[in-house]
């Protein structure tokens, strides 16, 4: 797209190899940081809050992004190699500005997902890097709990049935909420869903009319 080719060349210098080394250091981190005995939790500084953010805690506007999965350790270190994993896998494939580009208009939408619902969390952000992945690698086989050899494609369609059920299931926010939050992969690979959904829908009609036809 001419548009992401634009705001591509728009970076120039202004972007940062290797982010998901980064982003899963830091998100590590802060998991570690939030068993010492401190007053607060370091996730419940860094936590995207609109009402502590409009008293002048700007900081919480970027910091949920480092935010670790609530789980347990050995969770935490799975997550974060998937997400190293699947993050330098499509750097490698786009180049280090166009997966900052893609990485930042995620980050873009789930803040002004956050000023709307009062609050923002990764996860989605998270969930748009694993469905690029899963775009581009849909063939590739996951070791589902170590042992079930899983596609991508497989993974990605469950997770896409679930938010398709949440987003008809929740109010307006939530539905605007979740749109912004994916933001990136629909600008990514809106158009290549849409061109593959209207062929899908072209071999459905054109099988049943077939059918129709042949009785």
């Amino acid at each position: 797209m001419k548009f992401l080719d634009n705001l591509e060349r728009r970076m120039g210098r202004f972007y940062i190899p290797n982010l998901m080394k980064y982003l899963c250091t830091a998100m590590l981190g802060v998991f570690i940081l939030d068993f010492l005995p401190f007053q607060a939790s370091a996730s419940s500084v860094l936590v995207f809050n609109r009402a502590l953010i409009l008293k002048g805690q700007v900081w919480r506007i970027l910091t949920f992004t480092v935010l670790p999965p609530n789980s347990s350790l050995l969770f935490i270190l799975l997550s974060l190699y998937f997400y190293y994993m699947i993050g330098t896998a499509l750097e490698n494939r786009w180049g280090s500005r166009r997966f900052n580009l893609y990485y930042l208009l995620g980050v873009a939408g789930n803040i002004a997902s956050g000023f709307l619902m009062g609050y923002a969390t990764n996860t989605y952000l998270n969930l748009s890097l694993f469905l690029a992945y899963a775009m581009l690698n849909p063939d590739m086989p996951v070791m589902l709990f170590f042992v079930l050899p899983v596609k991508m494609k497989w993974l990605a369609l469950l997770s896409s049935i679930s938010l398709i059920a949440l987003f008809f299931a929740g109010g307006w926010a939530m539905k605007l909420s979740l749109l912004l939050s994916l933001l990136p992969f629909f600008l990514f690979f809106g158009p290549q869903l849409w061109q593959e959904g209207k062929m899908a829908w072209g071999r459905m009609k054109y099988r049943w009319q077939n059918r129709n036809w042949n009785r």
